[in-house]
């Protein structure tokens, strides 16, 4: 066959994909979808590099007006700007807007996560991680902080006449979080493993989906994958203590494993206590390590 000819013939389902996109109805708000998948994922990655996100939006806002749309992330999407935007967003219930994660979150954090349900199961699993934050039980973790803490000193700051802040507290936050959520005690070879497939794990949050081999996203589902399978061996430990008499609110695991529906008895299930503590894993690392280092530079 010739070659030219294959060549053609590969690139008409492309050309026709791509004018496919740019068609679209007069009732969509302005703007470009871009190309299939990709959109504008990478520049809106880039800006996020560069810390010049803010202008990018801005920059698209005085071109295309406060409401337009793009493809993020592989999905079709719709920016929306203004204090009419935010009233909208905010005062609508399910029935007009729902939350929908990216496939990319969705397919590394999971589908049982409290980010992705609503109803009555979103209300339980709500109640349920809320229950390792009662105050009573807050009081069973200064200790453990304050552990943390004096050993991340004593090991990291101690002696030291200069230190990068950020990264030290991205690890002191880490070391916290596998003592409170996973009750896993100081020792370096389990969190080693999980600290390197966590980190793993978030950059395929943050790329296009499009899993082939060597891609930023395929590295994350399969990081995603070994953090899961270790928490299902974790589970299985905690569950052993448990019927041994441990304290349930000893760490987030047990206390969702101990937890109850008020109405009608049942437990969480194991996707549902991997797929949420894998998302308040990832939700409170960097937002807990950037705001102490705020505040250690005042």
């Amino acid at each position: 066959m010739n070659p030219f000819f294959t060549i053609f013939l590969f690139l008409v389902p492309v050309f026709l994909l791509l004018v496919k996109g740019r068609k679209s109805s007069n009732k969509l708000p302005p703007g470009s979808l871009g190309i299939p998948m990709i959109g504008h994922s990478l520049q809106l990655l880039k800006a996020m590099r560069t810390n010049t996100a803010e202008k990018w939006l801005h920059e698209r806002i005085q071109k295309y007006g406060s409401i337009s749309k793009l493809t993020l992330f592989g999905k079709p999407t719709v920016f929306i700007y203004g204090n009419e935007a935010n009233k909208f967003v905010f005062t609508s219930d399910s029935s007009t807007i729902s939350y929908s994660q990216t496939t990319s979150l969705k397919m590394i954090l999971g589908d049982r996560c409290i980010a992705e349900l609503c109803g009555q199961d979103h209300k339980r699993i709500r109640d349920a991680l809320l229950s390792f934050l009662k105050p009573e039980s807050l009081k069973n973790y200064v200790g453990k902080m304050d552990e943390e803490v004096r050993m991340h000193m004593e090991t990291h700051w101690k002696g030291k006449q200069e230190i990068t802040v950020l990264p030290l507290m991205k690890k002191l936050s880490f070391d916290v979080i596998c003592s409170l959520l996973f009750g896993i005690e100081q020792g370096r070879t389990r969190r080693d493993k999980l600290v390197t497939w966590f980190q793993q794990m978030i950059g395929g949050i943050w790329s296009v989906p499009i899993n082939l081999p060597f891609t930023r996203f395929n590295r994350g589902l399969r990081a995603s994958a070994r953090v899961r399978n270790f928490l299902k061996d974790l589970i299985a430990e905690k569950r052993m203590e448990l019927k041994k008499g441990a304290d349930p609110h000893q760490d987030l695991i047990s206390c969702l494993l101990s937890t109850r529906d008020e109405n009608n008895g049942e437990g969480m299930t194991e996707k549902e206590i991997v797929d949420n503590v894998i998302l308040v894993l990832t939700a409170g690392h960097d937002t807990s390590a950037i705001l102490i280092t705020f505040m250690t530079g005042f």
